[in-house]
C-alpha cells in the first residue's frame, strides 16, 4: 500500500531520496560540473549571462548567487512550471514513473483549482481525439485536401495530432457532455454559448442539428483519469441508439466549427489549448485563425508552440528557431528542422524567453519580412536582448514565409539560408538605413533616434560602447556623441539590477561555522563524520565543537547570520533535511548559499580559527561601545575609569594573536 500525503509526509520524502536533483533541474536549465559536487547553469529565475544558479548533488538542492532563489527539487518544480506544490509533487512522481497515493491539499480553493485543470486536461485529450476522428471521416475531406495543399503527409498530421472541426455546433458538445459537466465545458475554452438559455438558439434550427441527432450523435465513453476511451473506432466514439439532449442543450455550442484543428500542448507534450484555421472565405466565416480563449490550464503568454517536440534538438543543437505561425513551425519541423518553436498568435513576451532559455540562449528569428512582421522582429528581438540571447535574424524573399519558401525551394536553400543569417545589431543598422537613407543631419538623427531604443536593453557597458563604435562608423556619425547619447540614455535605462543578498554580509568565520553546524543533520542522516585530527582518540564532530563555543559565548548575537546560527543550535540533529530548519525565507537563502560555496574542508583547526575570528569581531565591537561611551559628557569618574580598564583589557586581548579565551 503506498503511503499517502494525508497521514504522512513519507511518500513526498520517499520521492525526494528517489529523484536525482541534476538531472531533474537539467531538464530546464543546461547545467555544467563546477566542483566535486557542485553543478552551475544560467538561473531560469532571472536574467543573467553569467551563471550563478548552482545544484548540489549530494545534499540535493539548488541556490542562485544572483536572485537569491533557493530550495529542494519540489521549490524548483514549483516555481518553474507555476503550479502548487501537490501539482510539483505529482509532476516530479511522473518523471520518475512513480504511482501517486491520494493528495491532500493546503485549501478547498487549491483542491479545486488543481482538480479543475486535472479535469480540462482530460477534456483536451478527449476533444483532441475527437477532432482527429472527424479528420479521418467522410465530413473532413475538404480538411484533408487543404492539409495535402500545404504539403502536410500522414506521418506529420498524426505527430502534430492535426483535426477538423466539423460544421456543427453540437457534435463537440454531445461528444463529451456524458463524461464531463456543462459547467465544465463552459471553463475549457472550446465552447460559446447563450446566456439566455430559456430561448432556442439560432443554431438549434440549423440542418447541422437534424445530421447530429440522426447520424453523428456520438459520445466519449472513457474511464476518466484512469484510463483512454472505450474503443468502438479508432478514436473510441461510439454512436449511440438515441439522442440525449436535454432541452436547454443549445445553451452551449462549439466555439471551432469547420477548421482544422491545431493541438496546442505545454512543454511537457499535454494539451491545452487549440487554434483553428478556417476553410470557409464568407463574411460568417470569422477569423482566418481562431485560437483557444485563456482558461485555467492556457496562458498564451507562457506557451511555445512545438516546444514539446523540440526541446531536445533545442538542447542538443544548442539554438533554436523562433518562427511566427504553426504551419511555418509545423512545415520547418517536418523538413528536419527539430529545433523550431512559434510563439502561437501572441506577441513574445517575456515569460516565453525565460522558458526557451532554459534549452537554449542562442537563437535564429525567422519571421516573415513584410512590414507587420518587420515591427514584430524588432520587439521580439529587443525582449531577447533583455534576457540576453544571442540572436541572429533570418530575413527570407520578399512574399516568403518559411512554410512557402520550403514548398518552393526546399530545405537545402531553407538550411543555406540558416547559415546565412545577420547578427541581431546588423539587422537592425541595416533596417534603419532602409528606412532614412539619406545622408543629412536629419536622417542620421532619425536614425540613431530608431536604434536607441534598442542599444538601452543591451545589459552590458562593453557591448553597448562597441555597438555605438560599429553604428557610428556605418551611420557616418562621430562615435563621441553617439557615446554620450547612449551614457544618456543608460541612466535612465530601467534594467533589473540585482539586490545585495544577505550573504554578501556574512563574514567568511560565519560560513565555516553555518556549514560545522549544518554537518550535524548531515550526519544523523547519513550516520557519516568528517576528517578526524591527527592522533586523536575520537572522530571530529565540527558541529559539536561549533554548537559549543557559540552556547557558551554567544559570539553569534549582533552578527548578520545571528537568526540562521540560533536557528540550527535550536534543531540541533532533530532533522535530516537542513534546508527546512531555517525559519525566514532570507534565512533559508543565506544557508543554501553557504552550503552551496563549501569551499575548504571541516577540521579541527578550521573550526577553531572561525571561532578565533568571531571572538576578534566581538572584541572589537565591544571596544567601539568603550570608546562611544568615553565620548559621554559628565560622566561619573568612577565610571570612566572602568571603561579605561575595559579598554586596556580589550586592546591586550585584540593583541593576542591566538586570541585562546574565551571572549565574554
Amino acid at each position: 500500500m503506498n503511503p499517502t500525503l494525508t497521514s504522512s509526509d513519507n511518500f513526498k520524502e520517499t520521492l525526494k531520496q528517489q529523484a536525482d536533483i541534476v538531472r531533474i533541474v537539467g531538464d530546464y536549465v543546461k547545467l555544467k560540473k563546477a566542483g566535486a559536487q557542485n553543478f552551475s547553469g544560467l538561473c531560469p529565475f532571472h536574467a543573467e549571462k553569467t551563471p550563478s544558479f548552482s545544484v548540489h548533488a549530494t545534499r540535493q538542492f539548488y541556490h542562485c548567487f544572483g536572485c537569491g532563489e533557493s530550495g529542494d527539487v519540489f521549490a524548483f518544480i514549483q516555481k518553474v512550471e507555476n503550479i502548487t506544490f501537490p501539482e510539483a509533487v505529482r509532476l516530479l512522481a511522473q518523471k520518475l514513473g512513480v504511482p501517486m497515493p491520494k493528495v491532500t491539499f493546503s485549501s478547498p480553493e487549491e483542491a479545486r483549482n488543481a482538480h479543475l485543470r486535472m479535469a480540462l486536461l482530460d477534456v483536451h485529450v478527449r476533444a483532441t481525439a475527437f477532432f482527429q476522428d472527424c479528420l479521418r471521416r467522410p465530413e473532413g475531406a475538404n480538411a484533408r485536401e487543404y492539409l495535402k495543399g500545404r504539403g502536410l503527409d500522414d506521418e506529420t498530421i498524426a505527430r502534430f495530432r492535426i483535426g477538423y472541426a466539423p460544421d456543427s455546433g453540437f457534435l463537440l458538445r454531445d461528444a463529451l457532455r456524458r463524461e464531463f459537466d456543462e459547467e465544465l465545458l463552459r471553463e475549457s475554452g472550446l465552447f460559446s454559448w447563450k446566456e439566455d438559455s430559456s430561448q432556442p438558439s439560432a443554431l438549434s434550427t440549423q440542418p447541422q442539428q437534424v445530421l447530429r441527432s440522426a447520424q453523428d450523435d456520438n459520445s466519449v465513453e472513457g474511464s476518466g483519469t484512469n484510463g483512454g476511451p472505450r474503443t468502438a473506432d479508432s478514436a473510441g466514439f461510439e454512436p449511440k441508439a438515441k439522442s440525449h439532449e436535454p432541452k436547454a442543450a443549445a445553451a452551449i455550442y462549439s466555439k471551432f466549427r469547420n477548421r482544422v484543428t491545431f493541438p496546442i500542448c505545454n512543454d511537457q507534450g499535454k494539451v491545452i489549448a487549440f487554434t483553428g484555421r478556417t476553410l470557409t472565405t464568407d463574411e460568417k466565416a470569422g477569423p482566418k485563425y481562431l485560437n483557444s480563449p485563456e482558461t485555467p490550464i492556457y496562458s498564451k503568454s507562457r506557451v511555445l508552440f512545438n516546444l514539446d517536440n523540440a526541446k531536445e534538438a533545442i538542447r542538443k543543437l544548442d539554438y533554436s528557431i523562433l518562427v511566427e505561425g504553426q504551419m511555418d513551425c509545423i512545415s520547418v519541423y517536418a523538413a528536419g528542422f527539430h529545433n523550431v518553436i512559434a510563439s502561437s498568435g501572441t506577441a513574445f513576451t517575456e515569460l516565453q524567453a525565460k522558458l526557451l532559455g532554459r534549452f537554449s540562449k542562442n537563437i535564429v528569428v525567422n519571421f516573415d519580412p513584410d512590414t507587420a512582421g518587420a515591427r514584430a522582429t524588432e520587439r521580439t528581438l529587443g525582449l531577447l536582448v533583455e534576457e540576453e540571447f544571442n540572436i541572429r535574424v533570418l530575413t527570407l524573399e520578399t512574399g516568403f514565409d518559411p512554410d512557402l519558401f520550403l514548398r518552393r525551394k526546399g530545405k537545402d536553400a531553407y538550411s543555406a539560408a540558416l547559415k546565412h543569417s545577420q547578427k541581431y545589431f546588423d539587422y537592425l543598422i541595416d533596417r534603419a538605413r532602409a528606412q532614412f537613407p539619406a545622408r543629412n543631419a536629419d536622417s542620421k538623427v532619425k536614425a540613431v533616434n530608431h536604434l536607441l531604443p534598442h542599444i538601452q536593453r543591451v545589459p552590458s557597458r562593453i557591448v553597448r560602447d562597441e555597438l555605438a563604435l560599429e553604428i557610428s562608423q556605418k551611420l557616418g556619425i562621430d562615435s563621441a556623441v553617439l557615446r554620450q547619447e547612449l551614457k544618456h540614455a543608460a541612466t535612465n535605462r530601467s534594467a533589473t539590477q540585482v539586490k545585495a543578498t544577505p550573504e554578501a554580509q556574512i563574514t567568511g568565520a560565519e560560513r565555516v561555522l553555518i556549514r560545522a553546524l549544518a554537518s550535524a543533520t548531515e550526519m544523523q542522516a547519513s550516520g557519516a563524520r568528517t576528517s578526524a585530527r591527527d592522533g586523536a582518540e575520537e572522530e571530529f564532530d565540527p558541529a559539536r565543537q561549533a554548537q559549543y563555543a557559540l552556547r557558551s559565548e554567544r559570539l553569534y548575537e549582533g552578527l548578520a547570520s545571528q537568526s540562521l546560527m540560533e536557528a540550527l543550535l535550536e534543531a540541533g540533529t532533530e532533522t535530516a533535511d537542513v534546508l527546512a530548519l531555517p525559519k525566514t525565507e532570507e534565512d533559508r537563502r543565506l544557508l543554501a548559499s553557504v552550503l552551496m560555496s563549501e569551499e575548504e574542508e571541516l577540521t579541527p583547526e578550521t573550526v577553531e580559527g572561525a571561532v578565533r575570528a568571531l571572538r576578534r569581531i566581538y572584541l572589537r565591537r565591544r571596544l567601539e561601545e568603550v570608546q562611544l561611551g568615553l565620548q559621554r559628557l559628565g560622566l561619573p569618574l568612577e565610571e570612566r575609569q572602568a571603561l579605561l580598564h575595559e579598554k586596556v583589557r580589550l586592546k591586550r586581548a585584540l593583541m593576542d594573536p591566538g586570541l585562546g579565551e574565551k571572549a565574554s
